[in-house]
């Protein structure tokens, strides 16, 4: 009678462990490489004073309470190419009241950010509030 000659168990396994291994060190890499370009877009200046501007916008304070706080998942480009570029980014924002999202839009001239567009809209309620004709921080024309 012939009995097959049985392996180890761990000879048997290497196939799937290696696969296993590989797979996990593809993944490890992956969300390596997508925290660094978040890092990257959340660093710039661009993002800095879109930020910046809706974290002391009434409106946004209003719908979303305080602290405010941005989200991981930050959308859109950032170029630059020596003192001018461009950005469009859309930014997730929390707080303790709510959520919602702030879309940017800027350029850079002489190395100068300024923003051209920023656009608040609640999640909750869809609604849109222009951030820039807010009149924070100057006084009111009498």
């Amino acid at each position: 009678m012939n009995t097959p000659i049985q392996r180890p168990t761990s000879q048997r396994n290497v196939g799937w462990i290696v696969g296993i291994t590989i797979a996990a060190g593809v993944l490890v890499f992956a969300a390596a490489i997508v925290f660094f370009v978040f890092g990257l877009i959340k660093s710039s200046d661009a993002y800095q004073l879109g930020f910046a501007k809706a974290s002391a916008s009434p409106t946004v304070i209003a719908a979303l309470g305080t602290p405010i706080e941005a989200g991981m998942f930050v959308s859109g480009s950032v170029k630059v190419s020596g003192p001018s570029g461009s950005a469009e980014l859309s930014i997730p924002l929390h707080g303790p009241s709510g959520s919602g999202r702030v879309y940017l839009r800027a350029q850079k001239s002489l190395g100068e950010w300024t923003l051209t567009g920023l656009v608040f809209e609640n999640e909750s309620t869809h609604q849109r509030a222009d951030l820039l004709k807010e009149n924070v921080g100057t006084p009111a024309s009498e």
